[in-house]
C-alpha cells in the first residue's frame, strides 16, 4: 500500500537513519520501536508529509488516506466536544458535494460508451465506497459511540472543549482520526492520556480496524495485544520482525548475539591475514599470496554489532522507617466541587506493607483521594496516619511542581539534609544526570528528564508510605522495568495510580476501582481485577436478562450483549492457546533443524572436520530428541485444548 524507499534523514551532522526501505501493507499492525532519539516520531512525520526527507521517497498511491496522532497538540477549539468530533466529517461532506457534482455532470452527457464516461463511473463508485465506509447517515451516532468508548459521558457532548484538560482534548483528536477511518493510522503514544478502560476499548477498536496501523508506544501490553510486526530503528538502520513486541525483544537479542559472533570471527580472521602479510611481506616467493590477502582485506565489509541501548536509571528505595501496624485509616471521607460529588463516605483501613493500585476512568477521584491522603487537598471526614508514618508523594503533575529556574543539581541540593547532601551527585548519576547535565536548568529538560529528576528527589527522604500518581508517564520501557523492580523490593506501604497494566502486573496485591462517588475493593493484581470485573459484568448481564419481563421488547438486545461478552471471553482464550501453539511450532521447527545438522555431522563426519564426533555429541543428540518429543506432546495437548475452546462457540 505505502512504500518507503531508500529514505534518509540528516540532522546536525549525523544521519538519523540512512537508506531505509520497507512496505506498509493494507492490514498491517506494526509497532515502531527504538531508543529515545532513534527517529521514531520523525519517521511518522515523514510518512504523513509533515517533514521532508534528506533523501529517498515515501510513495503513497492515489486515494490512500493517512491519519496522524502526535504525542501532544494544542487544540484551542471553540467548539463543544461533539461538534469538534464532527469536524472529522469535513471530508465526508466534501465527498458528498463532489459525488453530487459528478452525478449532475453525468446526467448531461450522452457518450455512454466513451472511455471518459467510464472513468466518471469508476470515480463515482470510488466516492460512494468511501462515503459508505465513513458511515453514511449514522455519522453523529458513530461520533458519540467513539467518544464514549474513549471515556466521555453523554453529558459531556455539549460541553465546550475549553473546559477539558489537554489530555481530554487529545482524546477528542484521537476520536476524530478514528472517525475519518483513514487507510493508515499513524499513532504516536496513543495511550498517554487514556485510562485502563479506554485503553481496553481502543485495543478492541484497533484489532478490528479495517486499515493498517503503525504506532509508537511505551505500553508493552498494548503493543503485544495489537501488533504482529515490529520495526526497530537502530544505528540509522531498520530491522523488520514478523513478531509482537515481546517476541521481538527475544529475536533482537538473538540477532545481536549472531552479530557479535560474526564480528569476533571476522576480527580473528583479520588478525590472521594481517599476521600473514606482516610475516611474508618481504618474501618474493610469497608476494602473490601477500598481495591477494591485501586485496581481500580491502574488499572485506566490516561487520558491526548493533548497540542495544541499556542506559537507564538504576536505584532502590531506602529501607522504610519502622511504623505502626496500621499505615492509614480513612473514615467517612468525602469531596465535592460545588455540586459535583467526587468521593462520598469513603472508609478504608490500610495495614503496613500493603501494595494497592488505584484504577478507574480519568476523573473518577483517584488523584483526588491521593491528594487527600497526602494532605494537599481539603475534604470532609477523617484521615488518620499510623504511628511514625512518613509519606513520599509523586503527583501526576510532579514535573510542573519543580522550580523551572533552578539547575538540576540545585533542585536536589537545596532540599537535601544531613548525609544526603554528600550523595546528591551520585544520586543524580543514578538517574542519568552526569557531567554538564547537572548544571542544566530544569526548564530545558524533556518530559522524561523531569520525571527522572522528580523520582530522584523522592529518594532524599526515607518514607514508609509511597503514594505515586502515574509515575511511568514519560519513562521508557527499560526505566519503567527498573522502577517496577525497585517498588517490588520496597518494604513500605505502596499506593499507586496507573493505567499501565504491564507495569502494575505482579506489583500490587489489592485493587481499588473508582466509580465516583464510590470505591470497590478487589483482591489480587491488575489482571486478577480485570478478570473478576469481566466475569462480574457477564453475570450481571445474565441476571438482568433473566429478570427481564417476557413482554419487554428489549430482551433480545440484552441477550445479544450477553452473547457478545461470552464470545469475547472465548476469543481471548483462543488467542492465548493459538499464541502458545505458534510458540511450540517455532520451537519444534528450530529443534528439528538442529537435529538435522547433527544427523548430517554423525552420518558424514569426514565432511565436518571442525566437529568432534564423540560421546558428548551423541549424548547431546539424545537430549535434543527427548526435548523434541516433549515439545510434540505439549503441542498435541494444546491442539486438544484448542478444539475444546472452539466447541464453546
Amino acid at each position: 500500500m505505502i512504500s518507503v524507499q531508500n529514505l534518509s534523514m540528516h540532522f546536525t551532522g549525523d544521519d538519523l537513519f540512512t537508506d531505509i526501505t520497507f512496505l506498509i501493507r493494507e492490514k498491517d499492525r506494526i509497532g515502531l520501536v527504538g531508543h529515545n532519539g532513534a527517529g521514531k516520531t520523525t519517521l511518522l512525520k515523514l510518512i504523513c508529509g509533515l517533514e521532508q526527507p534528506s533523501k529517498g521517497d515515501v510513495i503513497i498511491p492515489e486515494g490512500v488516506t493517512i491519519g496522524y496522532l502526535p504525542q501532544e497538540k494544542n487544540v484551542n477549539s471553540p467548539n463543544t466536544v461533539l461538534d469538534e468530533a464532527m469536524t472529522a466529517f469535513d471530508e465526508f461532506h466534501q465527498l458528498e458535494r463532489e459525488a453530487e457534482q459528478l452525478q449532475n455532470a453525468m446526467m448531461e452527457r450522452t457518450d455512454y460508451e466513451s472511455r471518459e464516461y467510464q472513468r466518471l463511473i469508476e470515480h463515482l463508485n470510488v466516492l460512494n465506497d468511501r462515503l459508505n465506509m465513513m458511515g453514511g447517515n449514522a455519522i453523529e451516532g458513530e461520533a458519540e459511540r467513539i467518544l464514549v468508548g474513549l471515556g466521555f459521558e453523554h453529558d459531556d457532548m455539549q460541553r465546550p472543549m475549553r473546559e477539558f484538560s489537554n489530555g481530554w482534548q487529545m482524546r477528542v483528536e484521537l476520536a476524530k482520526i478514528l472517525l475519518r477511518k483513514p487507510n493508515l493510522l499513524l499513532l504516536d503514544e496513543p495511550t498517554n492520556h487514556l485510562d485502563i478502560e479506554s485503553i481496553q476499548w481502543l485495543e478492541g477498536f484497533l484489532k478490528s480496524y479495517y486499515g493498517a496501523i503503525l504506532m509508537v508506544s511505551h505500553d508493552r501490553a498494548f503493543l503485544d495485544n495489537i501488533t504482529v510486526r515490529t520495526i526497530e530503528i537502530s544505528n540509522g538502520k531498520i530491522y523488520d520482525y514478523k513478531a509482537s513486541y515481546s517476541d521481538y525483544v527475544n529475536l533482537r537479542e538473538e540477532r545481536v548475539d549472531m552479530q557479535r559472533n560474526a564480528y569476533n570471527n571476522q576480527q580473528r580472521e583479520i588478525k590472521e591475514i594481517e599476521a600473514f602479510i606482516e610475516r611474508f611481506r618481504y618474501k618474493a616467493t610469497k608476494a602473490k599470496q601477500v598481495q591477494s590477502r591485501v586485496k581481500l582485506l580491502e574488499k572485506m565489509e566490516e561487520i558491526t554489532v548493533d548497540d542495544i541501548d541499556k542506559t537507564a536509571i538504576h536505584f532502590k528505595f531506602p529501607p522504610a522507617p519502622h511504623s505502626g501496624k496500621v499505615t492509614l485509616e480513612l473514615n467517612h471521607v468525602s469531596k465535592a466541587y460545588d455540586d459535583k460529588v467526587i468521593l462520598k463516605d469513603v472508609n478504608l483501613l490500610i495495614p503496613r506493607g500493603e501494595k494497592i493500585a488505584f484504577v478507574g476512568r480519568n476523573g473518577e477521584g483517584k488523584s483526588t483521594l491521593s491528594k487527600i491522603i497526602c494532605g494537599v487537598l481539603d475534604h470532609e471526614g477523617e484521615v488518620k496516619l499510623g504511628h511514625e508514618v512518613k509519606i513520599g508523594y509523586y503527583a501526576q503533575n510532579q514535573q510542573d511542581m519543580l522550580d523551572m529556574n533552578k539547575t538540576v543539581f540545585e533542585t536536589l541540593d537545596d532540599v537535601a539534609v544531613g548525609e544526603m547532601r554528600l550523595k546528591v551527585k551520585a544520586l543524580l548519576g543514578a538517574f542519568l544526570f552526569r557531567g554538564d547535565d547537572i548544571d542544566k536548568k530544569v526548564k530545558v529538560l524533556s518530559g522524561g528528564e523531569k520525571a527522572r529528576l522528580s523520582l530522584a528527589k523522592m529518594l532524599l527522604f526515607p518514607t514508609n508510605l509511597l503514594v505515586l500518581d502515574e509515575p511511568t508517564n514519560h519513562l521508557d520501557m527499560l526505566s519503567k522495568d527498573i522502577l517496577k523492580n525497585a517498588l517490588i523490593q520496597y518494604d513500605g506501604t505502596l499506593i499507586i495510580v496507573s493505567h499501565d497494566r504491564d507495569f502494575l502486573q505482579g506489583l500490587t496485591n489489592k485493587v481499588y476501582e473508582f466509580r465516583k462517588p464510590n470505591i470497590k475493593e478487589y483482591i489480587g493484581d491488575i489482571y486478577d481485577f480485570l478478570e473478576q470485573k469481566n466475569l462480574s459484568h457477564l453475570k450481571e448481564l445474565e441476571i438482568a436478562a433473566k429478570q427481564q419481563p417476557k413482554n419487554v421488547t428489549s430482551e433480545p438486545v440484552s441477550q445479544n450483549k450477553i452473547n457478545y461478552e461470552r464470545k469475547k471471553q472465548i476469543d481471548a482464550k483462543l488467542r492465548k492457546v493459538d499464541k502458545e501453539i505458534q510458540r511450540l511450532e517455532d520451537a519444534i521447527g528450530k529443534m528439528e533443524e538442529e537435529l538435522a545438522v547433527m544427523d548430517d555431522i554423525m552420518s558424514h563426519p569426514d565432511q565436518h572436520p571442525e566437529v568432534k564426533v564423540d560421546n558428548d555429541l551423541f549424548w547431546s543428540y539424545g537430549k535434543k530428541k527427548e526435548e523434541l518429543q516433549k515439545l510434540m506432546d505439549d503441542w498435541g495437548e494444546k491442539q486438544m485444548e484448542r478444539e475444546e475452546v472452539l466447541a464453546e462457540y
